[in-house]
């Protein structure tokens, strides 16, 4: 068998791909990106002719995968956590409709947020949606999972949830990989050619159905082999640990697993039989989740046997944060290592624009220009840009997801607040933006709209951005009036025009657009070492 060392990303696109993948989407964002970029780099996808674009967001990937299944193919479409928040329509709906070729939606946590706004536990989605999910603990778990997700998803008729997080997406580890690559399933339409027409009439029935089968699937063996017990000698304690949580839980009683009765929990929904197994074994549970308490707050109205429940909601684990082993150590009651304490003199070292990022010369510009008209009325949006909330700069008063930007500065000047600012990237302006903008035209609001263009999606690492080249004749066709979508380039050199358009437009008392163009420094650094390369 051929052996790869490989991200937790990487080991589910390969298997993918494995398993006879037609369609993946995905629109970028950490730590779900790197699937997408391993699946375009792969060249048995190019060989195959796999579909590998870029969407423009979460919601039009999931559905457009949703077109694939429809189709008869296997596709996958993969996010981050808060782009689930975006897709949630197709993908709750995308149950009762069901599939037809196998899909499957990755969806990746972050907790601790190292790259997101809030911290959120995809397996919610996955019990509110009825839909299948399968969360693993290690890379070789997710690799292995795909195939059985794939099979599943065929077998019932629905899509299904993969629920990594973080340190498993980025972490490698050694696969080993199957035999020769599946084929690719033949074009094939439903053979009930009202499945996915939800009407009310035919979505009754088939949510009836989906509750039977939700039922039926939670003693699938595709499920059931990912969830295990093992009883140990003690009684006192046992653990149940889902995930990754389960990896952390290895490394601190794999010499004496024997010790502890633990249940791993990798797939869902999983029968009760397994809680009450280990329930009536032990006097207390310690409940191991990487994410939000999923299972422990279902055990406590669940479990009537006194036994008692630990976890995040008693605080034996931190309530916020990723899981780690010294914090499994730590509910363990075992000693933990914490290492020296940092010295006061070391400072943590804040994130900053690029040397030469253009829109840290546009935020220059935009102070400037609005000082004469008070605080208080910018808002941003999620991207590089963001970092203009930080000193030296102090720009920006809001940031609440993607698109916000636009229509929290509608609902200001609502308000009556004059002048109204949003500032937000190319590539979310096309994920989220453009509706708002057309909100904008519809009231002839009196808000400024600031794109910051810098030709891709910056902060993932460079992907292709659908406004490239756009962004003028989309605003010029929601309705905004050319005389007042201006063009800048946020230069140095150019600040004092720049700086002049800014406050004319800022006192305009309807919709204005300013395109400040310029591409990211990262992208037009790796473009010119390509085009030197190739000459």
């Amino acid at each position: 068998m051929k052996r790869l060392l490989l991200l937790g990303d990487e080991a589910i696109a390969q298997a993918a791909i494995d398993a006879g993948l037609s369609g993946m989407y995905a629109y970028p964002g950490t730590p779900s990106t790197e699937i997408m970029e391993y699946i375009q780099s792969s060249g048995l996808a190019s060989e195959r002719n796999i579909h590998r674009e870029w969407s423009s967001n979460e919601k039009t990937a999931t559905e457009a995968a949703l077109g694939m299944s429809y189709a008869g193919k296997r596709a996958m479409v993969a996010m981050k956590h808060v782009g689930l928040n975006v897709a949630a329509d197709g993908f709750i709906n995308s149950a009762l409709t069901g599939v037809n070729g196998g899909l499957i939606v990755v969806s990746a946590d972050d907790p601790s947020m190292h790259s997101s706004q809030n911290e959120q536990d995809s397996r919610f989605y996955s019990k509110f949606a009825f839909i299948p999910c399968f969360e693993p603990s290690n890379q070789q778990e997710a690799y292995n999972m795909i195939f059985d997700a794939f099979e599943l998803s065929e077998k019932y008729k629905t899509p299904v949830l993969l629920r990594i997080t973080t340190r498993l997406a980025h972490s490698r580890a050694s696969v080993e990989l199957t035999g020769a690559p599946a084929p690719e399933k033949k074009l094939k339409l439903p053979s009930d050619p009202v499945q996915f027409v939800l009407l009310p009439a035919i979505a009754r029935k088939r949510y009836k159905a989906l509750l039977s089968s939700y039922e039926t699937i939670r003693y699938d063996a595709r499920i059931a082999k990912y969830n295990s017990f093992k009883d140990g000698k003690k009684r006192d304690l046992g653990i149940i640990a889902c995930g990754i949580a389960y990896n952390y839980l290895m490394e601190n009683i794999s010499g004496s697993s024997g010790d502890y009765p633990v249940l791993k929990i990798a797939a869902y929904p999983f029968p009760n039989d397994l809680i009450k197994e280990i329930a009536g074994r032990c006097k207390e549970l310690l409940l191991l989740e990487e994410g939000y308490p999923f299972i422990e707050d279902g055990l406590r109205g669940f479990l009537d046997t006194g036994t008692k429940i630990l976890g995040r909601l008693d605080g034996t684990i931190p309530r916020d944060g990723e899981l780690n082993p010294a914090i499994v150590a730590k509910a363990l009651g075992f000693t933990v290592s914490t290492g020296k304490k940092v010295p006061d003199l070391v400072k943590m070292r804040p994130p900053s624009f690029c040397k030469g990022c253009g829109h840290a010369d546009m935020f220059i510009a935009l102070l400037e220009a609005v000082k004469p008209f008070g605080p208080g009325r910018v808002f941003s949006d999620i991207g590089c840009y963001t970092l203009g909330a930080l000193p030296p700069y102090n720009a920006i008063n809001a940031c609440v997801d993607m698109g916000a930007s636009v229509t929290m500065a509608i609902g200001a000047a609502d308000a009556g607040l004059f002048p109204s600012i949003a500032v937000i990237g190319d590539s979310t302006f096309t994920h989220s933006g453009m509706t708002g903008l057309l909100d904008a035209v519809v009231k002839n609001s009196p808000v400024t709209i600031i794109i910051s263009d810098n030709s891709t999606t910056g902060m993932t690492g460079g992907q292709k951005s659908q406004a490239t080249g756009r962004l003028e004749q989309i605003c010029t066709g929601i309705g905004v009036s050319p005389e007042h979508i201006k063009i800048i380039v946020p230069l140095r050199k150019n600040h004092e025009e720049n700086v002049r358009i800014m406050n004319e437009e800022f006192r305009y008392k309807t919709v204005s657009v300013i395109i400040a163009s310029r591409e990211c420094i990262q992208t037009a650094t790796r473009r010119k070492k390509t085009e030197t390369s190739n000459e």
